[in-house]
């Protein structure tokens, strides 16, 4: 039957769709299925497939396959050009559009888009826009259909025509492993799909080289890893291609004489790093000497010294006035902030300069609000230098002593940037929880540095008595000491043993959105929902969709979009998971979406520090929800009441110590876990590994 996609209504993670069709003349409906995966409202299709009765949901029509066909009748032309798949185009001027062209209006718009003048709303600027965004339309489709022909996903065809534009078609039938690292969802094995299907040899070299370098990128992203051993990388390509390890040495030889790869012998063995990660190590490696070899700048004078000091935070100020580098380290209760705010009141007492940074927006502010002094993102800091692959900024960090706290979040990158703004004599003061986990990006940059003995730094282990007494510094003292926390707790802190996944997710959604708003007297928002891992039961898509239902459902009459299987309306919390300087937007940073636009194909959002800001609906790949997070996403901000669920979900392959301890440590008031017993064990049982970095070695170096 032919029927026009009326609106979605779900969307799984597998690309199972749901949606609510209207057939010509005929009643509404619901329509399910895989073969549904990309419909938007608006587009008119012919589905294949069979009726039948859902146990929960009543009769509906299960689609065994989708064919997209061009609206024909003139309430299917006026409702998919209303539906804001055409920019420019919204329900009131389609029907305008509709009412002068009638059934020929697509024609119109494809042959003979000057006509459009004729409708009096559409001047040469709205001209220009529909007819550019019905071509890109058009592009995307026929971008579908080739897809198809591969087996693969129609929602991928706008992520490559938003990478490629008109170059799209071209790059999918000649080099489609370009596609890799450009188009968020394809990795090597879509790419390599396409390719062997485009008739490209096996053991072609450009599939060799492709395979080596996903390996070391999702080495980098997979794992936070600055290189991998030879022999692993040997190991890796091999079993990702099939091919013999003699013809992946060959390429990879190729590759390190086009300098796109760096093969070195460090610490007896040799390593593969990719371009960039070695550039950003050897300069941060060197940026780091000059400023420790650096005569002091900062002008020494008598201050009077805050009394309330421990002898160790004593000792932390000594270092920090006194040293180009150094680093204050300390779990928590133990005063870090209120050190830096007595390292800060002496610097200005002395006539200097501070400047307090750190990674993220919500870091930056809970330092300002510890601290009692302004504080920024690193990336506000290094005045947004625009080309992210930089390795230094243009305008150096104009300071006598720059603090940047939440250290252990410092990847490669950033803090390569970092150093190299700040001019030899300025000091530099890292503070962080070296327990916590590594960044999210590669590199290890916080606890490379506290392997080189060098590099002068104090470790705060006094627990003031007022901390002491919080059961969450309790639990997460004992975490870090590899001790089980008292259970199921006190004074901040609970385990709530629930075995069954299921059981555990509809717990922790109940807590979230109900339990702990109620007795506490809070909104929903104060509480937070942190997870090990993204996937499963558990995970943060599933527990975030929930609670996303429960606390903003869809309403009649009021915008949503959903891009792949997220839904994006009006009250949402969201937080950009990329840097995006045109946007003046960073990683980290939360925001509220304000509008849902359709006939813009936009959304936009309110920052919570007030600045508006618009996102294509091309673009929400880069955004994520915040009902549910991940812990890693969680780093740097501190919540009122957190609540998470531990268990043993795919062989508990995300539960490690350094997660429990960050997760527990995000909470202010209360942190709640939910789940298995032997979960929460060997999460604190369970070390983890270290990344593959080389930066202790190279500072090492003579």
């Amino acid at each position: 039957m032919e029927a026009s996609v009326e609106r979605l209504v779900f969307v799984r993670e597998d690309e199972f769709t749901v949606a609510r069709m209207t057939a010509e003349g005929g009643p509404g409906f619901v329509a399910a299925g895989r073969a549904l995966a990309g419909v938007q409202p608006g587009e008119t299709l012919r589905l294949t497939g069979e009726w039948g009765e859902h146990p929960r949901h009543g009769r509906r029509f299960t689609a065994t396959a989708c064919e997209r066909v061009t609206p024909s009748t003139v309430p299917a032309i006026r409702a998919y050009l209303g539906s804001g798949l055409i920019r420019g185009i919204g329900p009131r001027l389609a029907h305008a559009i509709v009412g002068r062209f009638g059934e020929h209006t697509l024609e119109v718009i494809d042959k003979e888009p000057d006509r459009l003048r004729e409708v009096i709303q559409i001047g040469p600027g709205r001209q220009a826009q529909i007819v550019q965004a019905w071509q890109e339309q058009q592009s995307v489709a026929a971008l579908m259909l080739v897809l198809q022909g591969f087996g693969l996903s129609p929602l991928l065809a706008a992520k490559i025509y938003q990478a490629f534009g008109e170059q799209a078609g071209e790059v999918l039938a000649t080099d489609p492993y370009r596609l890799i690292g450009r188009v968020r969802g394809i990795a090597f094995g879509i790419a390599d799909r396409i390719a062997l299907r485009s008739g490209v040899p096996e053991r072609s070299p450009q599939r060799i080289e492709a395979a080596i370098l996903d390996r070391l990128e999702s080495a980098g992203v997979r794992a936070g890893h600055c290189f991998l051993p030879l022999t692993a990388l040997l190991a890796e390509t091999a079993e990702l291609i099939d091919q013999d390890r003699a013809l992946i040495r060959r390429s990879l030889d190729a590759l390190a004489a086009e300098r796109r790869v760096v093969v070195e012998a460090l610490s007896g063995q040799t390593v593969v790093y990719p371009k960039e990660q070695h550039s950003r190590e050897v300069s941060l490696a060197a940026q780091l000497t000059r400023l420790l070899r650096a005569g002091s700048t900062l002008p020494l004078r008598a201050y009077e010294e805050d009394a309330r000091l421990h002898d160790d935070q004593r000792a932390a100020m000594t270092l920090a006035l006194t040293c180009t580098v150094s680093i204050l380290t300390g779990g928590p209760g133990c005063g870090k902030s209120h050190t830096v705010r007595a390292i800060a009141a002496a610097v200005r007492a002395m006539g200097g300069t501070v400047t307090l940074a750190a990674p993220t927006g919500k870091a930056a502010k809970r330092l300002s609000e510890l601290t009692g002094l302004p504080a920024m993102t690193v990336h506000r800091m290094l005045a947004h230098t625009p080309d992210e692959s930089s390795l230094f900024s243009d305008t150096p960090v104009r300071a006598d002593l720059i603090v940047v706290d939440e250290a252990s979040m410092l990847d490669l990158h950033l803090a390569t940037r970092l150093v190299a703004a700040i001019p030899s004599g300025s000091h530099l003061l890292l503070v962080g929880d070296s327990d916590q986990l590594p960044s999210i990006g590669p590199g290890s940059v916080l606890a490379d540095l506290l392997d080189v003995a060098e590099i002068p730094r104090v470790r705060l282990t006094h627990v003031f008595r007022q901390a002491g007494d919080s059961g969450i510094v309790q639990a997460a003292h004992r975490v870090r000491a590899g001790e089980l926390p008292v259970l199921p707790g006190r004074g901040g802190f609970w385990f709530e043993e629930v075995d069954d996944p299921a059981e555990v997710a509809e717990r922790v959604i109940h807590l979230a959105t109900v339990a702990i708003p109620r007795k506490q007297n809070i909104p929903p928002g104060q509480v937070q929902v942190l997870c090990p891992m993204r996937r499963g039961t558990t995970g943060t898509s599933e527990i975030g969709r929930a609670i996303q239902d429960r606390l903003n459902p869809a309403r009649d009459k009021l915008p949503e979009h959903w891009s792949g299987s997220s839904v994006f309306r009006p009250g949402d919390r969201v937080m950009p998971i990329r840097n995006n300087y045109d946007k003046n937007v960073f990683n980290g940073e939360t925001a509220t979406v304000t509008a849902v636009l359709p006939q813009d194909r936009l959304i936009r959002l309110t920052t919570d520090d007030g600045r508006p800001v618009e996102y294509g609906f091309d673009e929400l790949d880069d955004l994520t929800h915040c009902y549910a997070i991940s812990v890693h996403r969680a780093q740097g901000s501190e919540y009122p009441f957190v609540v998470a669920p531990l268990v043993n979900e795919a062989g508990g392959v995300m539960l490690r110590r350094r997660l429990l301890y960050t997760l527990i440590t995000r909470a202010r008031s209360w942190v709640v876990l939910v789940g298995q017993r032997d979960a929460l064990q060997l999460a604190v049982r369970r070390l983890g590994g270290r990344r593959n970095t080389g930066l202790s070695r190279r500072l090492h170096q003579p």
